[in-house]
């Protein structure tokens, strides 16, 4: 897959506005409530990332996942960076979601 354009680059940022452009590189932080919750994100991380055939490099710190991607061979950016991007940010709203209602049913059932 070829490298895209600074122009191109400019739009498919828009599509993952939690993402950082730095470089050839896009990444992001996600925060997690303990490091067990960060470690499930990065083995999600994983399955999506092996079906999609395309690997981020990931920096776990405690509660912190850091994921980089860029495309190596290519020596930049690509639609696959991209992609993977918003299919993992997709996978983090949604599990992100179902904590929140989970927690909320918690605390329900602790004032009962």
């Amino acid at each position: 897959m070829a490298k895209i354009s600074s122009t191109r680059i400019k739009i498919s940022m828009a599509l993952v506005p939690s993402w950082q452009l730095r470089w050839a590189v896009i990444q992001r932080t996600y925060e997690f409530k303990d490091f067990p919750t960060a470690i499930n994100f990065v083995n999600v991380v994983a399955r999506i990332s092996e079906e999609a055939w395309h690997h981020p490099d990931i920096d776990i710190r405690g509660n912190r996942v850091k994921l980089a991607l860029t495309t190596h061979d290519e020596g930049g950016l690509t639609r696959k960076d991209f992609e993977l991007a918003a299919s993992i940010d997709a996978v983090f709203a949604q599990k992100w979601s179902e904590f929140r209602h989970q927690t909320k049913r918690i605390v329900r059932s602790r004032s009962a």
